[in-house]
């Protein structure tokens, strides 16, 4: 195939237009990948390396689980929250969990429920992969279209690409921080960016393609909301489309999240300076650091199951129905008696003893202090899973 001209700038081009009776100037990106090309250098390769190898350890994580759909439920929760809460989601990993249960009255809904559409679209799309649906526009609009079906975004046309011009920051275009492109260029820009995910004009080594595609989609910014959680999904739905992770078990977000002003920074540097090298090891030191964090959670999470399971163990002949409990807990972190004794198949009297056992042990505890309605909560596993994921003030 026929390389592009090269470019003498990686700089894209100056729209003039009108929005809202202001007269402001749209950055158009050029197409991927960057010209000049990248420059590699030694530190940057072994970043890469470093990041790659973290991802290979990080796909055998969950097979060291006895129910690996367990683990990967937590972890997806756990990215779909923080990638809602860079966008200024209040929710915590304990609402979003009461907010399944469906019992428990309280936790902010429109911030739970747009981490739970989150999660619903990731769902879909991986579902959609797993059964030879390419990443393509059409899967990214699909996906856009359950992210935004409930929550504070559901009237801004779900599922299509915006045909209207928007803007970033500033109460108005004139004194926004950036205009991305004017909406009759959109089509075009995102058929570029669908091509460059399947390697045209050149093969992208997949952790850089990442990388890339992350920001031009922040820059071509083509939906009306949500562009910042379906330019987060995108990372993790490549990664499993390539399948260098089985399963999406990466919460990229939390770096995202922690260097949040340099993450914008940096997005906004590669538009004004090309700034392509700093984006990418800001990127892979990420992938480096979360994919070591996630298995040394994991490892944790491991132990301490491993631990409980022995005290539980000790009860002698209470412990079958303990046991049992434990083992439904490990995937609903936070129950009710009814919902108990429905997912165990145990009566109401039988798994209100073994929670009591449970109780006493201190593997779990009782969240409300009320003496009806009552939810417990297996404590330290979810304070392992809280890590990072407390909500920005």
């Amino acid at each position: 195939m026929a390389q592009r001209p090269s470019r003498n700038s990686r700089l894209g081009d100056y729209v003039t237009t009108t929005v809202a009776g202001e007269r402001v100037r749209a950055y158009v990106p050029p197409a991927l990948p960057p010209e000049p090309p990248l420059a590699l250098d030694a530190e940057l390769q072994d970043l890469l390396e470093r990041a790659n190898r973290g991802l290979g350890r990080l796909d055998g994580v969950a097979r060291l689980f006895p129910d690996p759909q367990m683990f990967l439920y937590m972890y997806v929760r756990k990215e779909a929250l923080l990638s809602s809460q860079i966008e200024g989601t209040q929710s915590s990993f304990s609402d979003l969990l009461l907010y399944e249960t469906k019992e428990a009255p309280g936790v902010p809904v429109d911030d739970v429920e747009e981490v739970s559409h989150y999660v619903a679209a990731l769902n879909h799309a991986l579902k959609r992969i797993h059964d030879g649906f390419p990443l393509s526009l059409r899967l990214i609009r699909e996906t856009h279209g359950i992210l935004l079906s409930g929550g504070r975004g559901r009237h801004k046309a779900p599922g299509e690409f915006r045909r209207t011009q928007n803007w970033i920051g500033g109460s108005r275009p004139g004194n926004a921080r950036f205009v991305p492109p004017p909406q009759d260029r959109v089509p075009e820009l995102m058929g570029q960016l669908e091509r460059f995910l399947h390697d045209d004009p050149i093969k992208t080594p997949l952790l850089i393609k990442a990388a890339l595609a992350h920001v031009q989609f922040e820059t071509i910014h083509p939906f009306l909301d949500g562009n910042g959680r379906a330019g987060r999904l995108l990372i993790t739905l490549l990664l499993c489309a390539e399948k260098a992770l089985a399963e999406p078990l990466l919460y990229l977000s939390l770096h995202f999240k922690t260097h949040r002003s340099y993450y914008y920074e940096l997005l906004q540097r590669v538009r004004t300076e090309g700034a392509w090298e700093d984006w990418l090891r800001f990127f892979l030191e990420g992938v480096a650091e979360t994919t070591d964090q996630a298995t040394r959670t994991a490892q944790r999470i491991l132990d301490l199951l491993k631990a409980d399971r022995a005290k539980i163990e000790a009860l002698g002949r209470a412990s079958a129905s303990a046991l049992h409990l434990h083992s439904i807990l490990q995937e609903k972190v936070i129950l009710s008696i009814p919902g108990a004794a429905k997912r165990t198949r145990l009566s109401q009297p039988t798994v209100t003893k073994a929670l009591l056992n449970l109780e006493n042990l201190g593997i779990v505890r009782e969240s409300t202090g009320g003496r009806r309605n009552k939810l417990y909560a297996y404590g330290a596993y979810l304070k392992i899973l809280e890590e990072g994921a407390e909500p920005l003030g």
